[in-house]
Formats: structure tokens, C-alpha cells, sequence
């Protein structure tokens, strides 16, 4: 029970109890017995709670004539942003690098533990270096082969040394082979199906390694079109009815998104992409952040345009939930498949959705 004047009942107080690095920058406190402020992950014995106050700045923090903690440094950048910085630096490293760095390696240069690095990175876009390091060198290959005159020079713009591992690598990377890559995704097969839902008609497409597209609109001849615009040189065949258990988890995804799937998701993109869409897979149904806030989460701050790009870019609807992000004042931003689509979605997922009717 929070006794007067404990600050106790202070919501702050717990994010200084649990150190928690994602309140940092959002107050200061300072400790009377102590003559020091500090920010709220200060690795410090917890003071009493009496002797705590809080600040909304770093002025006020100041202005109380402490001086600034040895070991939190509030007056210099926060862990998190410590943190972010690292993995920045390491993924220019990666990108900068004609072969791809060892865990190892990276670690030495940057000063850390392969184990704090490899923690660090993960957490911060949702993939490990080496999961980077693939990610990038298959958007240098796609881009080698859309511009170099042969693919013997692409693999080679690409930072293959050998014809043999780029043949061995190249196929997982774009999901087909380099020749076809090539030719625009030609002799490519995607499977595809349409289906219902209380939002409007949806098409979901898979190639061999998993879900391709997940497209949401009002008629399914403008999502069959869309789809042969994002492959216009693959296949396309109507699904057999086992396909048809595959597309009823994805309409559950919409009716019932409380309940969660795991779909098997060919995900193609760039790996700033592929980090910004880790980060929306992982913001739980019912809850929305800011493309500032996702901007931060991914390690990239200033990065709020790229964001939205990417979430702009995403083509499996629903499953990456691009539909949680929205304004920093809470307003709904753009929608790839309608911003009504969108408000119905997040009033589904908070509970608040009884419209069933199909939006047009």
C-alpha cells in the first residue's frame, strides 16, 4: 500500500524499480540523499522512494543543483539509443563489407561480446546479423541483376567471388532462379485463391516457399490485376480446394484476430523492409504505435518516412499488421487496401467493431 508523499503511486516509479530503458528520455529523477538525478534505467541501488522527485526534463533535473549520475550519465545519450547506435554501426559493416563479417568479427570491431552483439541486434530489427547480411547481399543481387549486362557481372556486383556460391545462395534469395529473376519472375508458379470476408473480397497467393500476397479489396478481378502487376511475368494458377484450408486461416486472421496464425510467409523485400515488418509482426493485436515509435523500435529514429514506406510497401495484409501504426497524435494514416479497412480492423482487434457489413 502506497503510503503519502512515497511516490509509490506514481506510475514512474515502477519503470525505476524494473530499470526499464524504454522510459528513458521520458523523465529524470533526482535523490535527495544523494545530490544526484538520474534517468530511470540508472543501474543503481533503488533509492527510497521518499527521497525520490520526479522531473519531465532534463532542465528540471538540472535546475536542482545535483550533480548528474556517474553511472547512467543522463546528460549524455540514453542505453537505448547507446544500443541503437551499435547496431547501426554494425550494420554498416555488414553492408560495407565485400564478404560477409563472422559474428566474431563484427563483435572485435565494435568492441563488444559476440553474445551481447548478437542479443543486441536481434532485438533491435528483429533479425540477427547474419539474417542482415543475407537480407543485404540479396537486395544487392536483385539490383546487380536488373542492371548488370550479364549475370556473370551481376554475381560479381553482387560480391560473390565465385560463380558457384551465388548459384548456391542466389535461388533462396529471390525465390527463383537468377534467369528468371531476370525475365521478370518468368516460369514462376504462384498458387492463388479468393476468397470472402466482412471486409471485402481477398486473394491470397503462394509460391513454393510460402504466402507470396495477401490483397484486400471489393472486387476480385482489381485484386487478380494487382497480382499480375507485383508478378507480371509469373504463372498464375487457380488453388486446388486443399489450398482452400490455407486461405480460411487467413480470412481468421481478419474475423478472429485475437487468435493468431502462423502462416508460412514468403517475405521479399529489402532488409530495411524485412526489419520494419519483424517490428509490426511483433505489436500485439489490440494495440497501435506511431511510425515515429516504429521508426525507434527498429534502431533507425529519423528514419519515419522509410517507415512508412515500408508499410506502405508490405504485400501480405493482415498477417504484418502495417494496420497498427498509425499518427503520432493517434490519427489513421494511409492504408494500402483503404483507410476504412484499416478503422474497421483496429475496431475489431480492441472489440469495438459491431458493423458487419462489407465496407465499399
Amino acid at each position: 500500500m502506497a503510503l503519502p508523499g512515497d511516490n509509490t503511486d506514481d506510475p514512474r516509479w515502477q519503470h525505476i524499480v524494473s530499470r526499464n530503458p524504454a522510459a528513458d528520455e521520458t523523465f529524470w529523477y533526482s535523490v535527495k540523499t544523494t545530490g544526484v538525478y538520474c534517468r530511470p534505467s540508472c543501474p543503481s541501488k533503488t533509492p527510497n522512494p521518499k527521497n525520490v522527485r520526479f522531473h519531465g526534463t532534463l532542465e528540471s533535473a538540472r535546475a536542482t543543483g545535483y550533480r548528474p549520475c556517474m553511472r547512467c550519465t543522463p546528460e549524455g545519450p540514453s542505453l537505448t539509443h547507446r544500443h541503437a547506435a551499435l547496431v547501426v554501426e554494425a550494420c554498416r559493416l555488414i553492408e560495407a563489407g565485400e564478404e560477409e563479417p563472422s559474428l566474431a568479427e563484427l563483435a572485435d570491431t565494435l568492441g563488444v561480446s559476440p553474445g551481447h552483439l548478437h542479443r543486441l541486434f536481434k532485438h533491435s530489427t528483429g533479425l540477427t546479423p547474419k539474417a542482415y547480411a543475407t537480407a543485404h547481399r540479396a537486395k544487392k543481387t536483385r539490383e546487380a541483376l536488373r542492371h548488370a549486362p550479364s549475370i556473370t557481372e551481376a554475381y560479381f556486383d553482387a560480391g560473390f567471388n565465385s560463380s558457384g556460391r551465388f548459384y548456391e545462395q542466389s535461388t533462396a534469395m529471390l525465390g527463383m532462379k537468377p534467369s528468371q529473376f531476370r525475365a521478370g519472375g518468368a516460369n514462376e508458379q504462384l498458387i492463388f485463391a479468393v476468397g470472402e470476408t466482412s471486409l471485402g473480397s481477398i486473394l491470397v497467393a503462394s509460391s513454393a516457399r510460402g504466402v507470396a500476397a495477401i490483397l484486400m479489396g471489393d472486387e476480385p478481378e482489381a485484386l487478380l490485376r494487382d497480382l499480375q502487376d507485383r508478378f507480371p511475368n509469373a504463372r498464375l494458377t487457380g488453388a486446388d480446394p486443399d489450398y482452400e484450408t490455407l486461405v480460411a486461416q487467413v480470412v481468421g486472421l481478419i474475423e478472429a484476430p485475437g487468435l493468431g496464425h502462423d502462416l508460412p510467409l514468403d517475405v521479399r523485400g529489402t532488409a530495411f523492409q524485412q526489419r520494419v515488418w519483424q517490428a509490426l509482426s511483433r505489436i500485439p493485436a489490440g494495440q497501435t504505435v506511431s511510425y515515429a515509435e516504429l521508426a525507434k523500435r527498429i534502431g533507425s529514429p529519423k528514419a519515419i518516412r522509410a517507415v512508412a514506406g515500408a508499410c506502405a510497401a508490405n504485400p501480405l495484409a493482415v498477417a504484418i499488421p502495417c494496420h497498427r501504426v498509425v499518427r503520432t497524435n493517434g490519427a489513421l494514416a494511409g492504408y494500402a487496401w483503404g483507410i476504412e479497412r484499416k478503422q474497421r480492423l483496429l475496431e475489431r482487434e480492441s472489440g469495438q467493431d459491431t458493423n458487419t457489413a462489407t465496407p465499399r
